[in-house]
């Protein structure tokens, strides 16, 4: 059984960080490619960031337009786990942050796609 468990989330005041985790089981994490999407009260479910399964390209990620150069998502095959690093936070990036996985995935593909997702983590960032 596949299960993707986030945590890290809480609240931090603007401009402050936070590193979310997502640790994955019951699958070859090695042959997933992972992402993170948020959705924001009253909004719907967007991508964040994504990283490719190990074969793709050395693994390569992509990222919102809005997150650029402020997120980073990283993975440890070893741990299973995909890691989503968050610096110069803003209140807008308030959402229940979600990761996402499927296999042999690129960097980015459709929400529709993923076939494994977690539960959520809360972010709120106060301003």
């Amino acid at each position: 059984q596949v299960q993707l468990v986030e945590s890290g989330g809480g609240l931090v005041q603007a401009g402050g960080s936070l590193r979310l985790s997502c640790a994955a089981s019951g699958l070859t994490f090695s042959n997933y490619g992972m992402a993170w999407f948020r959705q924001a009260p009253g909004k719907e479910r967007v991508f964040v960031a994504g990283i490719a399964w190990t074969g793709w390209a050395g693994g390569n990620t992509d990222y919102a337009d809005s997150v650029k150069g402020r997120f980073t998502i990283a993975r440890d095959n070893t741990k299973k786990t995909v890691y989503l690093q968050m610096n110069s936070l803003k209140p807008e990036d308030t959402a229940v942050y979600f990761c996402a996985a499927n296999m042999f995935a690129g960097g980015r593909i459709s929400e529709k796609v993923y076939r494994y997702w977690g539960q959520g983590t809360q972010v709120t960032v106060a301003s």
